[in-house]
């Protein structure tokens, strides 16, 4: 590897990195220069705090194999770019991660989240201490590889219905403490978000259904107790659930493992009345089949839950 000496000053270990960063002048990545809302939509202080967790869990008392091979005032120069067609989420996440490590680091972003890419296309370019980048390197490859897999599974069935007007969502399942990023990459991906959490609306399901009793029921007690503007949205497994939550004045109605017969008469049934969500069986090879159906939404967990990382890797420059 070539390097370029010049500044120097690498040889502490991790445990100081976060704090030495966070003397630094503040950090902006310009992340409101997207075509999608922040990576994470919550404060940036959230978002550092799970960048230092994963430096932590991978460097721990200090880079051994860095310290004893590279020059504590060596310099070098590397590029970010893809292997393999994908579509980019989590650059500027990347990106961050260098930076907490070292904010000495010089970034130059070439490519944006959301963007597709063919193999050898670059994404940023880095320069600065040798050590600083090669300890950050794979952690920060984790999770832009990571993230832009979802953004790539997602563009694939948002693919398979462009021009219908059904709209992918995600779910909730997604990697514990990496739900916003992984929704983040889904609306990369140009899908959509359903709830961020339980907070984000009422969403009856067959084991609360279980415990309550009727939809009628459950519906009237979520609407007595729920804020004003809250969606109450109820899980139907029978064309007879969706007729009594139509009756219940449920918001929306997501009928769940159904048929496609029976999907179509679940359409013709609530008429345009409130919107319909498909979930169940939604696989890249089904979707377009159920859009045709005439749901509004619809929604998988194989976009975040079954996504593979795709090549993305740091080379010299």
């Amino acid at each position: 590897m070539m390097v370029v000496r010049g500044r120097a000053d690498f040889a502490e270990p991790h445990a100081s990195f976060a704090a030495r960063a966070c003397r630094q002048p503040a950090i902006s990545l310009q992340l409101g220069n997207l075509s999608n809302p922040g990576p994470d939509m919550q404060p940036r202080h959230r978002l550092n705090a799970l960048i230092d967790l994963w430096l932590d869990e991978d460097i721990g008392a200090g880079d051994l194999t860095a310290a004893l091979m590279i020059d504590a005032d060596a310099q070098a120069r590397f590029v970010m770019q893809a292997r393999e067609p994908l579509v980019l989420a989590g650059a500027e996440i990347s990106a961050q991660v260098f930076l907490r490590c070292d904010a000495g680091i010089v970034i130059t972003p070439l490519a944006k989240d959301g963007t597709r890419l063919q193999r050898g296309d670059a994404i940023m370019e880095l320069r600065g201490p040798a050590r600083s980048l090669l300890t950050a390197e794979r952690t920060a490859l984790n999770i832009v590889q990571h993230l832009s897999g979802i953004a790539t599974a997602t563009a694939r069935y948002v693919d398979e219905i462009r021009g219908m007007p059904a709209r992918l969502i995600d779910t909730r399942k997604t990697t514990p403490g990496l739900r916003s990023l992984e929704k983040y990459a889904v609306r990369c991906g140009g899908g959509a978000n359903h709830r961020l959490g339980l907070d984000g609306g009422v969403l009856i399901k067959d084991n609360h259904l279980a415990v309550t009793g009727d939809i009628a029921t459950a519906i009237a007690k979520a609407r007595a107790g729920a804020p004003l503007l809250t969606k109450i949205e109820v899980e139907c497994d029978t064309l007879q659930q969706v007729a009594e939550a139509l009756a219940a004045r449920a918001d929306v109605i997501l009928i769940d493992n159904m048929s496609l017969d029976d999907m179509r008469e679940a359409v013709r049934l609530v008429a345009g009345r409130i919107p319909l969500e498909a979930s169940g069986g939604v696989r890249l090879e089904t979707i377009r089949a159920i859009a045709a159906t005439g749901v509004d939404f619809i929604s998988t967990s194989r976009i975040t839950q079954a996504a593979t990382a795709p090549d993305i890797g740091l080379d010299e420059l």
